[in-house]
């Protein structure tokens, strides 16, 4: 599994505060622990910054690239402020994220891709939004996404589709079709563009002790149906395990055993069935009732795991 680092992300209150202070310690340390901790690239979310785009954005690249030297994925809607950091990069090849497939974003975000020959994600979202059906997403890719990038001569190893996971607090309906575009869009164009999702996407919302078991059962339905590439918190033992566990098919333990079930039933296009639970052990029942509201069969409330 490919991970994306996430864990600088302007949403967090101790980001933006680290950031207004200028606190480099805080980015390179947090930059340090992830790569540390597994991650293969850092994905750098700053936000717009639309008064102070021209000194954060290198200001950032530069901290960073310090301590690390993996690609540095540059997350936020200002393109300005994109190239700015990518005319700073001097090591690993980075990724913009990312363009939509509306029509202007896509059209200066490629281009701009393709003069740094960066990496370029681009999401499974028109002018409309994000649609739920997943042969819609895999529609948007085939018919807007990956033409666009034909069109002006774009190395296709450079894309990375992301078919956008939303929460399972408010969008519950779309979390099983995005399992089933996440399986299409492997054959839905040759040679086949990289995917990846926003892994903790799907727990926005949600209480913050429950967040990490529906990410991991999450990831391990998604890796049932071959993604190998994430945006993801490195530095989630329990998460990190549970990819170890699928990918060396490690069935020496029961959870394990589990797991397993969910990637292997999903990759089935089958369902988790009571018998391939212990409903004596309080974990799995938490993984079971989890694998339920993320294929829409129990309606989502914030004490699911009481019910």
């Amino acid at each position: 599994m490919y991970i994306i680092g996430e864990n600088i992300h302007i949403l967090s209150e101790k980001v933006k505060e680290a950031l207004k202070a200028k606190d480099a310690f805080f980015f390179q340390d947090s930059a340090v622990k992830q790569v540390e901790a597994g991650a293969q690239a850092l994905d750098l979310n700053l936000g717009p910054r639309k008064a102070d785009w021209q000194e954060v954005f290198p200001w950032m690249v530069k901290t960073v690239e310090e301590v690390v030297d993996v690609p540095l994925s540059i997350d936020s809607t200002n393109l300005l402020g994109i190239e700015a950091a990518l005319q700073t990069i001097t090591k690993a090849q980075p990724i913009i994220n990312s363009t939509s497939a509306e029509p202007e974003r896509l059209e200066k975000a490629s281009l701009v891709a393709k003069k740094y020959n960066a990496r370029l994600v681009a999401l499974t979202m028109g002018t409309s939004g994000i649609p739920v059906a997943a042969d819609e997403r895999v529609n948007i890719a085939v018919e807007i996404l990956i033409p666009r990038m034909m069109e002006i001569d774009y190395p296709m190893e450079n894309l990375i589709i992301d078919p956008l996971v939303l929460t399972v607090s408010g969008c519950q309906q779309y979390c099983p079709h995005l399992i089933e575009a996440v399986r299409t869009l492997q054959y839905a164009w040759d040679p086949a563009p990289a995917i990846s999702v926003g892994l903790s996407n799907v727990s926005n919302a949600v209480p913050n002790e429950n967040r990490p078991l529906i990410n991991r059962v999450y990831g391990a339905m998604l890796m049932g149906v071959g993604l190998n590439m994430m945006i993801a918190n490195p530095c989630d033992d329990l998460q990190q395990e549970m990819i170890r566990i699928i990918e060396n098919r490690d069935n020496s333990t029961p959870v394990g055993r589990l797991y397993l079930k969910i990637a292997d039933k999903t990759a089935a296009m089958e369902e988790l069935s009571p018998e391939d639970v212990d409903f004596s052990d309080p974990e799995q029942v938490a993984i079971w009732k989890t694998v339920q509201i993320l294929l829409n069969k129990v309606i989502y409330a914030d004490g699911y795991l009481q019910q």
